[in-house]
């Protein structure tokens, strides 16, 4: 058997055979197959005790011998050594031997007390006790011996827990169990000298001490002993079926130092007085066959000397006595329960109640307190009673299952000596109980395991199970007695289990076949992975080429295996642990060491993880190792490492048995499983490409560097070891082969992790967030396949892609691979942005524009988007590029974009603008120039854009009959209308069709003609003039225009009338004295919102001289003439009539009646004629008012010069 096998534990129901314990201790080989026989002949021989001091092991046999070995420690060099015992003396203590005594009869070596601060040691050998000094046990003292003595004890427990082990001078006090008294012996440098203290308790056979208080045990009770005071408390008995002995009251003190009768009284606290029995009975019980099992040198009458006389405690080697009886030897209870009587005494004795025997146990797990045992029988359950120093009952019992063989404890709150990892904190304090149990019907021996420092009645008690391995080809440890110590001296060791767990491992994710069966697989796939995968494969040589030449300088040859050793001496330090309790069975001897939280934990997840299919209940467990600790601040390093490791194998775990239970069907998983495992993976921070490596479809988004992945050993054997089965599908790849849970679980997880971006504490933090925003991304991309197209409201799949991209990836390369494969356009440019690559959005967006495959669909108006975007940039020539693409596409959104004032970009000038839309989008070309007129009143391009307007009408009349019938029909559908009625301008806007770009050039035609505008109206006019051999006066507002603007205002005015029928527009050209009637065409709805605000900016015409009473007067005669040459009878008395009368004072009375027909009746004109009548009356009787004025005015200019004249006098001119 290997050094470090540990032993088999089980639970107490049912055995669990798993390679970890987890339970709180484990057991490593001490000393394997110890040489008990000097020649290997005797196979009977038995361990009796064991000690260990500083490098020496000290066993004691049955065969009256005594082993001394020295520790040979390990070779540092190899780190797989370990310590070595050699035998360095067989020691035949000297003892006296009685007559007749067959060596069967012998017990051998009872104890071993080492006293190292007096460097010398006490063997209890066949009821005799030599001297020896330590470490090479030489005898001292000479032939000194002490016979008949049942136990050598006693020392001070609060004295091995102190710090100070030098040697005392002074020397050790301890107790010797004689036959009738319990002596007080202190050991030096001298001989052992008795302290004159008589302790009278007879019978002692187990003694434990505090200072000055002892608690003894005799066969068939406790009791507390006060060392100075001579004082003795009695206590409960041994076993709870035996009556109390004569003069012993439970609780109340007694004298014991045999100077006078009565005991000193004391109240007890729980207790009362019991009958006490014959001590005849009492006497025949003490020489049963039982008792001598139980008693060392017991009380017997063949053995005692005569009257009171008493012999002396250090004595030298006599003859043996042939005549005497054998001594019984000293061995463990008998499973009988009713002791039979022996000789002549047990044949004549009265009748009486059975009685069982059971062994003492006394431990003291703290300064203030013992721990007894009691008992029914040694089939039946044990009671273990704390009582303190006063003998008063101090915390719950605690319950063995079977009446123990021997009991130590380990740990607590004062225990400085427990076999505890070196964690340099307060730990639990457990008893351990050294018994036989049944299981399915087979009795094994073991170790039962409790806490004492819990109170039972709070919580129930979990007890452990320990057995001892069996050695190949030895008798099964399970059926032989085991005996348990707790030892004087300590031993540092590790566990090489935690060194293998939380050693840091490089872990590969891939192996070379499946790069390459992965790259060979391609044409299997569809078209979309197969580029996915093959631009991944490009990628990934390109990084590795990258990541070997920067790496050159930083890594080192050997660096890896540096590292791990690095690696591996840190966790050693971690596993360091200190070993206090011995155990032995057969001819094996073990440590029994506190098993560390790891083991236990990891053990406990061994057991929940039977397959990598758990059932739910085993599921359950995983989650209830987790939980144990939840919430639990760590106390030390390893604690700290100990969550971690726990976390990310149970981790690890659980979603092993995830992907299972999803590739089997059966979605065993609940939401809540999911969330907790979701927690668990991102609390334990466990690598996320761990993580990912594990799952198939996104597995080859993960980036390793030259450096490594490096997790715990433990969890990279776990995640191997799931690789490596069949449940691990290497075939597949590509995200879309993911269901649909699992893509949800990734999106939440790596949506948690990319939180922790910025951390300082994530290791590789460069490759780590590159891999999980890839993975994401992917993820992502393939659950909104399902989205419905276009912009969506609200939380969604497609929200959460959008602040992915938004916020930044750090695998940028990968995104956009990623993304392309997706075609996902729009998201695409979303990346581009999130890195301010103004070009490649806006390359993204023209691909959308000009009808690339974007599954997504949310750039509905990809146009207008990209003259938003330009609006945001500075970069003036990306500005002019899409600037020119967009007028190309939209030409009236296009020269927006040149048009804007308030763009980040520097502006740019018009003639440039102009020559470049000319010759790049000729189509933008009007609109700009309407910007440039309207917007930004540049007269300069007026004429261009009237020759553009003109352009686009002529051309379509020339081109389409239907067209220019239509025209007509509308100079017809005008005149039809009755007054009053619109003019002919607004007429035209309020039926221009929305989309009609030939109506509304038109109209803005009629608005640059008629504005205050320099322009070549010749040329225009020879323009119009084209028409006619179309069709005559196709254009009859645009040659009004012309002929007012050539002071032609008789032909204006007869187009206005006759061709137009606009009599209005008419009457007004003659008011304004044909100078304009183009106000009037400068109202009316706009083609757009870019015209609206060209025509809300347009500069009005400029008023020439204000027009003469002749020049209104001429033109309305002329439109009079016109008026009354008009074809329909009706409209010419109708506009002759109104115009006379409104417009009456600018004509002659004269020449009016010599206009108007004769044939017309005078009540026609009788308005005009009372009017003007009225008005010639009107001027005589103001003309002979002025007349008088001007006579009156006259007169008073001669008064003023005659006054003056008077004042002035005359004067005299001399000659």
């Amino acid at each position: 058997m290997a050094s470090d096998v540990p032993g088999a534990e089980r639970s107490l129901n049912k055995r669990v055979p798993t390679g970890l314990e987890s339970g709180p201790f484990v057991l490593r080989t001490l000393f394997q197959d110890v040489p008990l026989s000097a020649d290997g002949a005797h196979d009977d021989i038995k361990i009796n005790c064991v000690d260990y001091l500083d490098g020496n092991l000290y066993v004691g046999t049955s065969a009256s011998e005594l082993l001394h070995f020295v520790q040979i420690p390990p070779d540092p060099a190899d780190k797989s050594s370990s310590t070595a015992f050699i035998l360095a003396s067989r020691l035949k203590p000297a003892y006296n031997e009685p007559s007749k005594t067959s060596s069967a009869s012998k017990p051998g070596v009872q104890q071993i007390l080492l006293l190292p601060r007096v460097a010398k040691a006490c063997i209890l050998c066949n009821w005799t006790v030599t001297f020896y000094s330590l470490p090479e046990l030489s005898p001292v003292f000479g032939t000194i011996q002490v016979k008949n003595c049942s136990w050598i004890g006693g020392i001070d427990l609060n004295e091995l827990g102190a710090e100070d082990d030098s040697v005392d001078p002074t020397g050790v006090t301890i107790l010797l169990s004689l036959n009738r008294k319990i002596q007080v012996v202190r050991i030096g440098e001298d001989a052992p000298r008795p302290i004159p203290k008589k302790i009278d308790y007879a019978g002692s056979i187990l003694s434990v001490r505090r200072e000055s208080i002892a608690c003894v045990a005799d066969s068939r009770s406790y009791a507390l002993l006060e060392i100075d005071r001579q004082l003795k408390i009695p206590l409960m008995s041994i076993s709870s079926l035996d009556e109390i002995q004569p003069g012993n009251v439970i609780g109340q003190a007694q004298d014991i130092s045999g100077g006078g009768g009565g005991g000193i009284s004391r109240s007890a606290s729980s207790t009362h007085s019991r009958p006490r029995p014959d001590s005849s009975d009492s006497q025949a019980h003490r020489r049963g066959t039982s008792l001598g099992n139980f008693m060392a040198g017991g009380n017997r009458k063949q053995d005692q000397r005569t009257g009171d006389q008493e012999e002396s405690v250090f004595q030298e080697p006599t003859t043996p006595d042939r005549n005497a009886s054998p001594r019984p030897s000293v061995e463990a209870p008998s499973r009988v329960n009713t002791p039979q009587p022996s000789g002549t005494e047990g044949a004549t004795a009265k009748p009486r109640l059975r009685q069982v025997f059971l062994k003492p146990h006394i431990v003291s797990p703290t300064p203030e307190e013992f721990l007894l045992v009691t008992g029914t029988g040694p089939l039946e359950p044990g009671i273990g009673m704390f009582v303190n120093l006063d003998g008063d009952p101090t915390r719950p019992t605690i319950e063995f299952d079977r009446y123990p063989k021997e009991i130590v404890v380990d740990g607590g709150v004062s225990d400085l000596s427990s076999s505890r990892p070196s964690l340099g904190e307060e730990e639990e304090g457990y008893v351990l109980a050294s018994m036989e149990k049944e299981f399915d019907n087979e009795v094994r021996n073991g170790l039962e395991i409790q806490r004492w420092d819990t109170n039972a009645a709070e919580a129930e008690s979990t007890k452990y199970w320990l057995e001892p391995p069996n050695p190949e080809g030895k008798t099964t440890a399970s059926s032989i007695t085991i005996g348990i110590r707790s030892l004087l001296g300590e031993d540092k060791t590790h566990f090489p289990e935690i060194v293998e767990r939380l050693c840091q491992q490089r872990f590969v994710p891939f192996a070379s076949s499946t790069i390459q069966g992965s790259t060979v697989s391609l044409r299997s796939m569809d078209s979309r992975t197969a580029l996915s995968i093959e631009r991944v494969s490009k990628e990934q040589q390109l990084f590795e080429r990258d990541n070997d030449s920067q790496d050159d300088d930083s890594l080192p040859e050997g660096w890896e295996v540096g590292r791990r050793a690095e690696e591996e001496d840190f966790a050693r330090r971690l596993a360091g642990s200190t070993a206090r309790l011995a155990v032995w069975s057969g001819s094996h001897i073990w440590w029994a060491i506190r098993n560390p939280l790891i083991l236990q934990l990891d053990a406990q997840l061994e057991a929940g993880s039977t397959s990598y299919d758990p059932t739910v209940s085993e599921r359950r467990e995983l989650f209830k190792v987790i939980n144990s600790f939840r919430g639990r601040d760590a106390k030390s390093e390893l604690e700290f490492l100990t969550f971690n490791y726990i976390r990310q194998r149970a981790g690890v775990l659980l979603l092993t048995a995830f992907l299972q239970s999803v590739q089997s069907g059966n979605h065993s998983f609940s939401e809540p499983d999911l969330r907790a495992l979701e927690d668990v993976l991102v609390d334990s921070l466990l690598d996320p490409r761990v993580v990912l490596s594990l799952i198939p479809g996104v597995r080859n988004e993960v980036i390793e560097t030259r450096r490594g992945i490096w997790i715990f050993g433990g969890v990279k054997s776990t995640a191997e070891a799931y690789i490596q089965t069949d449940a691990f599908d290497k075939g597949r790849s590509g995200v879309n082969v993911l269901p649909p849970p699992v893509l949800q679980f990734l999106k939440r997880f790596l949506t948690a992790w990319r939180r922790k971006k910025g951390f300082g504490s994530i290791a590789d933090e460069n490759e780590v967030f590159r891999t999980v925003d890839a993975a994401l991304l992917a993820v992502l991309l393939e659950l909104d396949q399902h989205s419905p197209p276009g912009l969506v409201k609200g939380r969604s799949i497609r929200t959460e892609l959008y602040e992915l991209v938004d916020n930044g990836v750090e695998c940028f390369d990968r995104g956009e691979t990623l993304i392309e494969s997706y075609h996902r356009l729009y998201v695409l440019s979303r990346l581009y942005q999130s890195r301010k690559m103004s070009a490649e959005v806006l390359a993204t967006w023209r691909r959308i524009a000009e009808g690339e495959r974007d599954d997504g669909g949310e750039l509905q108006d990809a146009e207008s988007r990209v003259r938003g975007y330009l609006l945001n940039i500075s970069n003036q020539a990306l500005v002019r590029e899409y600037g020119i693409w967009l007028a190309n596409r939209n030409p009236k959104l296009g020269v927006q974009v040149f048009a804007e004032d308030k763009g980040r970009a520097p502006r740019f000038e018009p003639t440039e603008v102009v020559e470049v839309l000319r010759e790049e989008a000729p189509d933008a070309v009007k609109y700009y120039l309407e910007h440039l007129v309207f917007g930004k009143g540049h007269t300069t391009y007026v004429n261009e854009l009237i020759t553009f307007y003109l352009d686009i009408v002529i051309t379509h009349l020339q081109s389409s009959s239907e067209d220019r019938d239509v025209l007509i029909s509308t100079y017809a559908s005008y005149r039809a209308l009755q007054p009053p009625k619109p003019t002919y301008r607004q007429f035209l806007a309020d039926n221009a069709p929305p989309d009609d770009e030939v109506w509304h050039s038109r109209l803005r035609l009629l608005q640059l003609l008629g504005g205050s505008y320099e322009y070549d109206s010749a040329t225009i006019r020879d323009r119009i003039a084209s028409l006619n051999a179309t069709a005559e006066d196709l254009l009859v507002p645009e040659t009004i225009i012309l002929d007012g603007r050539e002071r032609k205002h008789e032909d204006a005015l007869r187009l206005l009338v006759h061709r137009l029928g606009d009599y209005d527009t008419a009457v007004s050209y003659c008011i304004r004295g044909g100078a304009s009637i183009y106000s009037i065409y400068q109202t009316g709805a706009p083609v757009s919102s870019a015209s609206e605000d060209a025509s809300a900016k347009a500069p009005k015409r400029r008023e020439s001289m204000p027009s003469t009473q002749d020049q209104q007067a001429r033109l309305f005669r002329a439109l009079l003439g016109e008026f009354l040459t008009l074809e329909d009878i009706s409209h010419r008395v109708e506009q002759t009539g109104m115009l006379l009368e409104r417009f009456g004072g600018w004509f002659e009375v004269n020449e009016v009646l010599g206009m108007i027909p004769d044939s017309w009746s005078v009540d026609l004109v009788a308005g005009f004629l009372v009017r003007a009548l009225r008005r010639m009356v009107v001027e005589k009787n103001e003309t002979t008012i002025a007349r008088a004025l001007s006579s009156s005015q006259l007169l008073r200019v001669q008064h003023d010069l005659v006054v003056k004249m008077d004042e002035k006098g005359p004067t005299f001119e001399g000659e």
